[in-house]
């Protein structure tokens, strides 16, 4: 694992902890750098998850979903009243696979109220657009602002903040006792890792708002493996256009191969964080990063890598056969 993740670009001196995980075995973990702060990064160091947190949001959609409590062909508009007409032409799940036709974070971004990156404040922006640019369920296109309504979906549908839903049923059932949605006021949850000074990391929930550590995150990749939340099958089935074409993105997840492996995974970028986490589920797989205060995409060839590395090894599946 040093010789991928040097052979990748990184610097025994850059803040970097990586880890994978089969099955019960111990996980293999490599740590080096210091934060901001001046610690030393380990797998107990407490850092910003940003787009892993929508696999997060996902699964407690799933779980009302599953439930009978959240409706996915249900519109937009049921949950959230105060957005335009054209939230009604919008499906919940359009909002998960991003096929919703919202306008681009950029966009959204040009007319959020002074630095405004809440909940309250993204959704207040989705309010002053009058119409969609297309029809939703016709395109695949990322929208960070769609898990933020997802994640505002959940909170009406559940009856309770999102951080409290996720601790109740998922972080304290699968014994992730460092990860939690954080929603301020201060930008960073007491004992983390603080991101660039000048960037926080926003405090909109759904997309974002997830701190965690590398530890909490080969757990949760563990979990969903051995689908201990019950919602594994129906969170890594692919999305589908309005017309059936299907799509390489489930629930919070991308969905693609490696070496004959089918792989969930996905990333997650702040102005000086990089993570990323993958699932192998055949072969029981887990595996994570987090680099602090890295600008860079090495986190993309340094996964590719470790992959390479673990299914050459021909590592029995979960049934047993090499």
């Amino acid at each position: 694992m040093a010789t991928l993740v040097s052979e990748a670009g990184y610097r025994s001196d850059e803040p970097i902890v990586v880890g994978m995980r089969q099955g019960g075995t111990p996980p293999v973990l490599l740590a080096h750098g210091l934060s901001s702060t001046g610690g030393p990064v380990t797998a107990a160091t407490l850092a910003y998850a940003a787009s892993l947190s929508k696999q997060m949001t996902a699964a407690c959609a799933a779980l009302l979903a599953q439930r009978g409590v959240l409706d996915m062909e249900s519109a937009l508009s049921r949950w959230l009243p105060r957005l335009p007409a054209w939230a009604g032409t919008i499906r919940l799940r359009h909002l998960v696979h991003h096929t919703a036709a919202l306008p681009a974070d950029s966009e959204i971004d040009a007319i959020i109220t002074g630095d405004d990156r809440t909940t309250p404040g993204i959704i207040q922006a989705l309010a002053r657009f009058p119409a969609l640019d297309h029809r939703p369920g016709t395109e695949h296109v990322y929208s960070n602002a769609g898990y933020v309504c997802l994640a505002a979906v959940v909170e009406r549908a559940a009856d309770m903040p999102l951080p409290d839903f996720a601790q109740h049923h998922l972080f304290v059932p699968l014994a992730m006792a460092d990860s939690r949605y954080w929603p301020g006021p201060d930008p960073t949850p007491p004992g983390a890792a603080p991101l660039a000074r000048l960037h926080p990391a926003p405090l909109s929930l759904g997309d974002g708002g997830v701190w965690t550590t590398l530890r909490d995150l080969l757990r949760w990749g563990q979990a969903l493996n051995a689908d201990e939340l019950g919602v594994s099958g129906l969170m890594q089935t692919p999305g589908r256009l309005d017309d059936g074409t299907p799509i390489d993105y489930a629930w919070g997840i991308g969905v693609r191969s490696h070496a004959g492996h089918r792989v969930y995974r996905h990333g997650g970028g702040w102005t000086g964080l990089r993570a990323l986490h993958a699932r192998v589920p055949d072969l029981d797989l887990s595996v994570a990063l987090l680099a602090i205060d890295d600008h860079t995409e090495r986190r993309v060839p340094l996964l590719d890598s470790l992959l390479d590395e673990v299914t050459g090894l021909h590592l029995p599946s979960k049934d047993g056969q090499a």
